[in-house]
């Protein structure tokens, strides 16, 4: 497994080959934009920013997989693949909308797997029941954006939910045990310090937990977050700093838990700093060298009984 446990080494021993996730825009809003909690949205938002990476919403989602699926098989010659639903909050609908939206993967035999990306604040036991539907034939994740467990800062990066909000969603999510629970953590947020990462490492350990997602903060185009960083209201981490963070989360959480991505990237026409952010290839090396360095591995100083959510 290594020194970390990787999304692909789980595709390959659960599929046994390469399994892809297409990304897709399903044309959903967000309630932090859309004047329902706020028309500011999170300080460091700009959807273009890593949706250049997801679908086209001009598109059908039907047309979006076929053209993702044409891609992906040129380039990296996969046959299998996950639907990733990943464009703003993605169970932001009526449960009728979202059985439309979601219910395209029926429409393709190579699909495996449903990914679904939203806030912790949109899910209930209605639309978990209608995602659970999915599980007998699809591997079913949902990722739930939490970026930080403390409430100070949530409120300062204007994210408008609470970390209570999140052990919620996870509590009722963990009820269905074909459902994957995934969470998104943003490390280098204004205003926390190393230990309040490692805090946020510490309290999720003991959640019902499948698997995490790292950021690095990084300043895009058209933020609130790009206006306080020419103001030189914030600092950036660098990318040794980020390293020495990652991995001392890393050691405190269960072994078993999935590494979906170490190192977040940007378009490169609307990243504006750290500039170290898009050179992932690179910084990935770096990473497993100072795994090496350090001696150490993912769960190392993991205390406690996993209890996993599938």
């Amino acid at each position: 497994m290594g020194n970390y446990y990787s999304f692909n080494s789980y595709l390959k021993e659960k599929f046994g080959g390469r399994v892809h996730r297409l990304s897709v825009d399903g044309g959903f809003g967000c309630p932090n934009l859309d004047g329902t909690l706020s028309r500011k949205g999170c300080i460091f938002c700009n959807n273009k920013a890593f949706s250049y990476f997801s679908g086209n919403r001009r598109l059908s989602l039907e047309d979006q997989i076929i053209k993702s699926m044409e891609y992906v098989r040129r380039r990296y010659k996969a046959e299998k693949f996950i639907v990733y639903f990943q464009s703003f909050t993605n169970t932001y609908a009526s449960v009728n909308i979202l059985k439309e939206k979601y219910s395209i993967v029926r429409k393709f035999n190579n699909i495996v797997g449903i990914a679904i990306s939203t806030r912790p604040d949109c899910i209930n036991t209605e639309k978990l029941e209608l995602i659970n539907s999915f599980s007998s034939k699809y591997e079913i994740f949902i990722e739930y954006g939490l970026q930080t467990a403390n409430d100070v800062i949530l409120e300062k990066i204007n994210r408008n939910h609470t970390f209570s909000d999140f052990e919620k969603a996870v509590e009722l999510t963990a009820r269905y045990k074909n459902i994957h629970i995934a969470v998104h953590i943003i490390l280098g947020l204004p205003g926390e310090r190393k230990e309040d990462m490692l805090n946020t490492a510490k309290i999720l350990s003991k959640m019902p937990l499948w698997g995490l997602k790292f950021h690095c903060l990084h300043v895009v185009k058209d933020t609130v977050l790009e206006e306080m960083y020419t103001k030189r209201q914030i600092t950036l981490l660098g990318e040794d700093e980020y390293i020495d963070i990652l991995i001392s989360f890393l050691e405190l959480i269960p072994s078993e838990w999935v590494m979906l991505r170490l190192v977040s990237d940007s378009n490169r026409d609307l990243l504006i700093a750290p500039m170290w952010l898009n050179e992932k290839h690179r910084v990935l090396r770096k990473i497993e060298e100072e795994f090496i360095r350090r001696g150490t591995y993912q769960g190392r100083l993991y205390e406690g009984v996993s209890c996993k959510s599938s």
